[in-house]
């Protein structure tokens, strides 16, 4: 895209379609990392008010979706990599997730990315995002939407 073809603040023009995440191997070192430890966990967030009333699961589900496998243009949740939500009456949120491979590429960021993201939710208070490699991961566990966008039937 050329300076014409931006707007006066330097970003894409309305109507864009906004880039889809995909694997750049200049960006993400080029092959396989060392693989991160089972019980790895990122936390994020702080204290919730306790006037302010907790998130629901939905909200928190929502917002996983709007994380991305740089990999595979399909968001976390429906790749099938959230195994467990628990969000306690605090306000803090436990997740247990997996990644497509224990040498993924991003395997030690993805969790604070997913526990930075979370814990934006309004009514979310601490979170912490646990990775886990049992059981594995395997294409069965994504939802069918991830399957139509992936072209898997």
């Amino acid at each position: 895209m050329n300076d014409d073809q931006r707007d006066k603040t330097g970003g894409a023009i309305p109507g864009d379609v906004p880039a889809q995440p995909h694997y750049n191997p200049y960006l993400w070192g080029g092959g396989m990392s060392e693989p991160v430890e089972e019980g790895f966990t990122a936390r994020a967030g702080e204290p919730r008010d306790p006037n302010e009333p907790v998130a629901t699961e939905e909200q928190v589900i929502e917002a996983l979706r709007e994380v991305y496998d740089p990999e595979i243009p399909v968001n976390l949740y429906d790749l099938g990599l959230i195994y467990d939500i628990s969000i306690a009456a605090s306000g803090d949120v436990d997740i247990t997730m997996t990644l497509t491979a224990p040498a993924c590429p991003v395997a030690g960021e993805m969790p604070g990315q997913v526990a930075q993201r979370v814990a934006m939710v309004e009514g979310v208070g601490q979170v912490a995002v646990t990775l886990t490699w049992d059981p594995p991961w395997d294409m069965s566990k994504m939802s069918e939407d991830a399957r139509l966008a992936l072209g898997i039937f």
